[in-house]
């Protein structure tokens, strides 16, 4: 039995509200529908934010007010999934915690929406979230089938640099790879979230597992991050997703942007150094509310339609940018044209082939700019040239299990560029093993071993 799939990358960057970005993300996932994709990975970080160029006013010794106000900011930024703080591992999985009185469930309803769209699309889903639980910010990605819901949840176990400031250390038991069938292929998937991919122990902990999906949400731009990812595939044999955000100063919140704290650099991936400002932050903190999405809160998620024959054999159609920012009932109301492989700045998208028969699909100028009018930017004066500047190139990819590039990487499209690789063929993970297995025949665990705390490395049934 062929033991084919198509997955995908999305290089979408964090909308103003975690409303705007489910709708993008359902967007972006009716799209990646029409197309095939079985799989598809979104950045670290996505749904919650990555707080580029912002220091939360920490120096050694001493925290400022405005830094305190920055945080409070970014904590309902955050997305409630209904976790602890320790982890509730498959209690949380299986809906076994307690919910409180009145509630239909624990947290915010963003994981009843993205289990909705994974459901309705028939796409699996894996997300990178900032999620809070208690009092502390936990930067994690979460996986959706589209059967049976969330399968399981990572949660970053070493913030980078400056994010140890406002990220909480997630438990190494949360590395357990989990387990699917797509179509009869069976993947044995895991996480590792941005600078993990840089601790060569930890990365063994998942080829532990016998991965053959193996997927880096990240928030890294650096040249040097291809070659890792390179080294991952080939290390482990598995096919690798890494999914990185492209963004522009204008994409970063007003408390970050209207702050005299923000400074030069970020934790991990901005190689640019953005300037110091002297305004200070003046919105006022609002209280949390509970995601609500309109149709996709009552299950209205607009159906997707099947790919024609053209479609399937020879391109794609990237998540249309008039979508971002709209509520799932402007959605519904939306359809989709057949897209030619020309330059055309009238629609919503331009088509890129690639090698392989695999393709890319660029949102057209005209669309972006009206995407940004209807998430909320504010319109565009000759004052705010410096808002156009790069802080993140993005560069996500697509690796296969020789470490050949199939994918990316992916350099300066910030909104919904969509790399798919089509009909992968994931018994390339075994034909890889007959010359190297680091967990196996070329581990020689006679005399080495690994043990992670509360973490089974026996790959999993």
């Amino acid at each position: 039995m062929p033991q084919r799939l198509t997955v995908a990358v999305s290089q979408s960057h964090t909308l103003p509200t975690t409303s705007a970005t489910l709708a993008a993300l359902a967007s972006t996932t009716q799209e990646a529908a029409r197309q095939g994709v079985d799989l598809l990975l979104f950045p670290e970080a996505y749904l919650g934010g990555y707080p580029r160029t912002c220091n939360f006013g920490a120096a050694v010794g001493s925290r400022s007010g405005e830094g305190r106000e920055q945080f409070l900011q970014y904590f309902h930024s955050a997305v409630d999934l209904g976790d602890t703080p320790r982890g509730a591992g498959h209690a949380w999985v299986e809906r076994k915690l307690d919910v409180a009185e009145g509630k239909e469930h624990r947290g915010d309803g963003t994981r009843e929406v993205l289990e909705r769209v994974a459901a309705e699309t028939g796409v699996f889903l894996v997300v990178g979230i900032v999620e809070k639980a208690g009092g502390s910010l936990y930067c994690a990605a979460v996986y959706v089938c589209p059967r049976k819901g969330c399968l399981g949840k990572r949660r970053k176990v070493m913030p980078t640099g400056s994010e140890r400031i406002v990220w909480a250390q997630g438990s190494p038991s949360t590395l357990k790879a989990v387990t699917t069938t797509i179509k009869g292929v069976k993947l044995t998937l895991a996480a590792a979230i941005c600078w993990e991919n840089y601790m060569p122990l930890l990365r063994y902990a998942l080829y532990s597992q016998n991965v053959n999906l193996y997927l880096a949400p990240t928030a890294d731009a650096r040249d040097t991050w291809l070659p890792l990812m390179r080294t991952a595939a080939y290390e482990s044999r598995a096919f690798v997703l890494s999914a990185n955000q492209c963004v522009r100063r204008k994409h970063l919140p007003s408390w970050i942007r209207n702050s005299g704290s923000e400074k030069a650099g970020s934790s991990s991936g901005s190689n640019l150094i953005p300037k110091s400002e002297e305004a200070s932050v003046n919105d006022k903190a609002k209280e949390p509310q509970e995601v609500k999405i309109s149709a996709l809160d009552h299950g209205d998620l607009p159906k997707t339609p099947e790919p024609t024959p053209i479609d399937k054999a020879h391109g794609i159609v990237s998540p249309s940018p008039l979508h971002i920012g709209s509520t799932a009932s402007d959605m519904g109301s939306r359809t989709n044209s057949p897209v030619k492989q020309r330059k055309d700045r009238r629609r919503s998208s331009n088509l890129m082939p690639m090698p392989n028969n695999h393709f890319l699909a660029l949102p057209s100028d005209s669309a972006v700019n009206e995407a940004e009018n209807k998430s909320g930017a504010e319109p565009k004066s000759p004052a705010d040239d410096g808002d156009d500047e790069l802080l993140c190139r993005g560069g996500s990819c697509i690796i296969s299990p020789t470490g050949e590039v199939l994918q990316g990487p992916l350099w300066d499209v910030e909104d919904g560029g969509m790399l798919i690789a089509r009909d992968i063929d994931f018994e390339d993970c075994e034909r890889g093993r007959l010359d190297l297995d680091v967990a196996g025949s070329y581990s020689r665990n006679d005399a080495f071993e690994l043990r992670v705390a509360g973490l089974d490395l026996d790959p999993p049934p």
